[in-house]
């Protein structure tokens, strides 16, 4: 079949058909030069596509992130609330036993004076 391709050039300028063989080559050149070029770009889309994906997939895990700290931020502020209640509450018990304890030694002296007068 290529005879028949080549039944064109029959009767061409040996300088002509010299021409056309220099532009077939350069033909079959650019043509392996633009596979190699769409290759690349089809690499590098291939590669941006990636790239699009890490960048999303880091922007969800900061996003993650950040939600997670702020409900950490929030229990610790929950935290910090709930200890000054407990050391409210603890310093209101640690003044009632005072008071008691107080209450308590007066009662043992009374009990003392009184075991001294029932002595007497």
């Amino acid at each position: 079949m290529s005879w028949a391709v080549e039944e064109w050039k029959e009767g061409l300028s040996p300088r002509v058909l010299q021409k056309i063989h220099e532009l077939e080559s350069q033909v079959d050149k650019l043509k392996k030069e633009r596979q190699q070029r769409q290759f690349q770009l089809e690499s590098m889309e291939a590669a941006l596509q990636k790239q699009k994906q890490k960048v999303e997939n880091e922007k969800n895990e900061g996003a993650t992130l950040k939600r997670e700290n702020q409900s950490l931020m929030e229990l610790c502020d929950s935290l910090e609330k709930a200890k000054q209640k407990l050391t409210h509450d603890l310093q209101v018990k640690e003044s009632q036993v005072n008071i008691q304890s107080g209450q308590l030694n007066s009662s043992k002296k009374d009990i003392e004076r009184l075991e001294e007068e029932v002595k007497r």
